[in-house]
């Protein structure tokens, strides 16, 4: 089904209209792609050789493709580090051994010249050193995790990825719709959510005062949005997408209200905000447990 473009100088556009920008590759992370060019080379290379000389190119063909996948998964790793005021350094090292596999990669393939050894061990040290150079080394320490009780960490990241999932559900039940604007009305709420999910990350601390926010009332946004895209797919009642849409702004509100709660460490009127939402989500339909603990937690 064809789709309306609508941006920020289309007639009619609207705030809601605007799509959220798409996450922009680094520079880093686009100088990849030369690692992955390199790769491609050797592969052709290698359909033009002898089966010694072909097994080799095929194996530095291999190797720079992983290298090339390690390299930018450290990044955006290395990236996501550099974001958060606390964090603990990457359990796998990605861009070293991607730099160790581009210099195997390399090496592999001088190896084929019949030179000796000499030459494939210069190519292959001459490569990684490049590739550490170019792209340095993994975040070998934790960061700001003095004082940290990494028990409530590891908890909080637990929940804060069971939250995740109902942003993605969420997303996923309105994708069907091919409906532009709605789907950029739920990545606003979702950004806001996002927000409140960095801020508990960063301090674990936050996670008693965020947990409902985290666990059940994004899995009554979920729900909600699952129920009012049923029914829009049967019919297109335009007050029950006002309602909804409305629902989605109480919670962008509440959401951001508690960011800004977390952030001066104002722990007051918690309840009254639960109470609210917890009005607004049965208005809709939504019934929540809010006995339940979110998955994950003891």
């Amino acid at each position: 089904m064809a789709e309306r473009y609508r941006g920020r100088y289309s007639p009619d556009a609207s705030a809601d209209a605007v799509r959220p920008a798409r996450r922009i590759p680094s520079r880093a992370e686009r100088w990849t792609r030369m690692v992955f060019l390199l790769s491609l080379i050797f592969a052709a290379k290698a359909f033009v050789q002898d089966p010694a000389d072909m097994l080799r190119f095929l194996l530095a063909f291999a190797a720079l493709l992983l290298a090339t996948w390690l390299t930018r998964e450290g990044i955006r790793a290395k990236e996501a580090y550099d974001e958060r005021r606390t964090a603990r350094r990457p359990a796998f090292p990605r861009k070293i051994f991607g730099s160790l596999l581009t210099g195997l990669g390399l090496g592999l393939a001088a190896a084929s010249t019949g030179a000796g050894m000499i030459l494939p061990v210069l190519t292959g040290l001459a490569g990684t050193a490049l590739h550490f150079l170019t792209f340095g080394p993994d975040p070998m320490t934790d960061k700001g995790m003095e004082g940290v009780d990494t028990y409530q960490q590891d908890r909080a990241a637990r929940i804060v990825a069971e939250g995740e999932g109902y942003l993605t559900e969420m997303r996923a039940a309105a994708l069907p719709l091919a409906d532009r604007q709605l789907s950029d009305r739920i990545d606003r709420f979702a950004a806001t959510a996002r927000t409140l999910f960095r801020t508990v990350e960063d301090d674990p601390r936050d996670l008693t005062a965020a947990r409902r926010y985290l666990g059940v009332y994004l899995m009554g946004a979920r729900d909600a949005t699952i129920k009012f895209a049923d029914l829009w797919r049967r019919e297109k009642d335009t007050s029950a997408r006002a309602d909804y849409e409305a629902l989605l702004t109480d919670l962008e509100t509440n959401f951001a209200q508690r960011t800004r709660a977390l952030l001066s460490d104002n722990r007051s009127d918690l309840d009254v905000e639960i109470s609210v939402l917890r009005e607004r989500l049965q208005r809709e339909g939504v019934v929540l447990d809010l006995n339940s603990k979110p998955e994950g937690e003891a």
